[in-house]
């Protein structure tokens, strides 16, 4: 192990998550904040108003967000639980403006991902002082009991921070949730079946953060549209297209790249939609006695 001690992976293999974790300074938190200002000020409007295709994928055009990928503190723990070779399959800026009502309902981050097998880990890096007064991630620790991927609905929910508005529809025992509140520069883990949501901002600051989704390069995509990945250590395992990284921001050559690379997650993710209805559908006509 690289960074990690045996307590904290046996912790994350038992519960789903690891929180909090140092990466950043609070000065280099502050830097890649103004960084991102700089991009909203480019952009016309603050990253919730624009098109959501900034929001993902920013490392094919942002030469910080790649570098903020492969940064050693983060990755070195990273593989610590996936091994040597590791891609990220995508990330996404998670913001919340003071007062607003963006929230995320119950879900798992697998859902519509379409990766087998579910060896999926998300660092959130926070930005911002990610306190749970402005909204936090709270998390279901799985306790030891077998994790299992439960059925979602793409419901489109008003306010929601997730793209397709997902929640899980099917029963559940809540139990006892953990709050994951995070200091600016700090970061946190999940797994791809861990159980979380999180609550509006009530503070008074912006809450920012950058979910970046790593998988071991030996996980393989189950729907039909070949995707895109940025190897980020080790070597590829030919399941993914590689992207190359960006040499300035918002360069000519970077831009379609980026175009092409969210063009074929939205529609892969659309597909894994309508897959994960179908396979609930099917167990519901055909339980398991």
């Amino acid at each position: 192990m690289k960074v990690l001690t045996q307590q904290q992976v046996d912790s994350y293999r038992r519960d789903g998550f690891l929180c909090p974790l140092s990466a950043l300074s609070r000065d280099e938190a502050a830097a890649r904040l103004a960084d991102l200002e700089r991009v909203e000020a480019r952009l016309g409007a603050p990253m919730t108003q624009v098109e959501r295709k900034w929001r993902g994928a920013s490392y094919t055009f942002l030469p910080w967000v790649n570098a903020l990928a492969r940064d050693p503190r983060i990755l070195d723990v990273v593989e610590d639980l996936l091994g040597p070779d590791i891609l990220v399959y995508t990330a996404t800026f998670f913001i919340k403006e003071s007062g607003a009502p963006t929230f995320a309902a119950w879900h798992q981050d697998a859902t519509y991902f379409g990766l087998t097998p579910y060896d999926h880990v998300t660092a959130w890096i926070a930005l911002t002082d990610a306190s749970d007064e402005a909204g936090c991630m709270e998390v279901l620790p799985w306790r030891g009991a077998p994790a299992r991927q439960l059925h979602h609905a793409a419901a489109q929910l008003a306010g929601s921070i997730n793209g397709a508005g997902q929640v899980i529809v099917e029963p559940m025992e809540e139990g006892e949730t953990v709050t994951m509140a995070l200091e600016a520069g700090q970061f946190s883990l999940h797994h791809t079946l861990c159980r979380h949501r999180s609550a509006p901002n009530r503070s008074n600051h912006r809450r920012v953060g950058l979910g970046i989704s790593y998988i071991p390069a030996s996980v393989r995509n189950t729907g039909s549209i070949r995707l895109p990945a940025l190897l980020v250590r080790g070597k590829d395992h030919g399941n993914f297209d590689l992207l190359p990284s960006p040499a300035s921001e918002f360069s000519p050559e970077a831009l379609p790249v980026h175009e092409k690379a969210y063009a074929a997650y939205r529609e892969h993710y659309a597909e894994q939609i309508r897959l994960h209805e179908e396979q609930f559908a099917a167990q519901a006509m055909n339980p398991v006695a």
